[in-house]
């Protein structure tokens, strides 16, 4: 999976991932890490996502990374926000208060770029990632966060022979496997979503558990 697809789906408006309400495990866990006020957050491969904003009116400094260019310019279109645009290196940085998105790959980001980071929210990237991918993107996540920064990561596991991803399955086993050695992991919440899923109950799935983790890095 490269750039294309993730280009070519934002430009034919192909975002069913994307939300139209901020998450509510973000809205019922978040609080339990009791962060400081003004923490940095990061939220790779954040699309537009409403879940920027309620995280920026809780205080913080967030830090989304996004690799469509339209996505970003859309967030700020649809927040009405005014952002300032720099370069950093090879990323394109738009800036509106409390939020930065960082356009570009993810992949490339340093720890100097994010330093002060100290918190993490993933709610669609582990997902969005192909099992060939997610180790590089685990050891990524372990190079940019220092010890005790601390996140949530929600996760989606189902029969991946009954419904191609993206969204990928990824199951607790694989979850313990990637970060397992870096993080501590908590399971705060696992449900199954099956009836509200339409799309995975058409395409055959019989059984889509939605897991949400606390994260502390070791």
């Amino acid at each position: 999976m490269d750039s294309t697809f993730w280009h070519e789906r934002w430009a034919h408006n192909q975002i069913g991932f994307h939300l139209p309400e901020v998450n509510p495990y973000l809205q019922r866990y978040w609080p339990s890490l009791a962060l400081a006020h003004d923490a940095r957050v990061l939220v790779p491969l954040c699309g537009k996502s409403l879940d920027l904003m309620w995280l920026a009116n809780q205080g913080h400094r967030v830090v989304g990374v996004e690799l469509s260019q339209k996505a970003v310019e859309e967030f700020f279109c649809e927040q009405r926000l005014t952002a300032s645009i720099s370069q950093r290196g090879a990323f394109k940085v738009y800036q509106a208060g409390a939020v930065e998105l960082w356009c570009g790959d993810f992949f490339t980001l340093t720890a100097d770029d994010v330093a002060g980071c100290t918190a993490l929210y993933d709610r669609a990237a582990l997902i969005a990632l192909p099992k060939s991918m997610r180790e590089q993107y685990a050891g990524h996540l372990n190079a940019l966060f220092v010890q005790g920064s601390s996140g949530l990561l929600i996760t989606l596991d189902y029969d991946q022979g009954q419904k191609a991803g993206p969204p990928f399955a990824v199951d607790d086993v694989e979850v313990q496997t990637l970060l397992g050695a870096h993080w501590r992991l908590s399971t705060l919440e696992r449900r199954d979503i099956l009836e509200e899923s339409p799309k995975f109950v058409q395409a055959g799935a019989r059984r889509l558990e939605e897991r949400v983790y606390q994260l502390i890095r070791a």
